[in-house]
């Protein structure tokens, strides 16, 4: 099986960066978020665009989880080893 075949059958992968966006949709109306997974380093990327709520619950998870993993089929965000407290 070729590197290349291998590396698409990879379904969860580790999120190893996360940059957030804002951008603004029209003047003084509510604007949209979203946050780009960088995935095993480079491997893939992937766009999620929560509403506001969201966006806010998402964050803090991002800074209380010591691994997140995404899965690739489900569009599903894991987050390992919670830091509580």
């Amino acid at each position: 099986m070729a590197k290349k075949d291998v590396e698409e059958q990879i379904m969860v992968r580790q999120v190893t960066d996360v940059h957030a966006n804002w951008s603004e949709q029209e003047r003084g109306a509510p604007g949209k978020f979203s946050f780009q997974l960088i995935l095993d380093n480079g491997a893939e990327e992937y766009a999620v665009r929560p509403p506001a709520d969201d966006a806010d619950v998402l964050m803090d998870l991002f800074g209380m989880s010591e691994t997140i993993y995404f899965d690739m089929t489900r569009q599903v965000l894991i987050f390992g080893n919670l830091k509580l407290g």
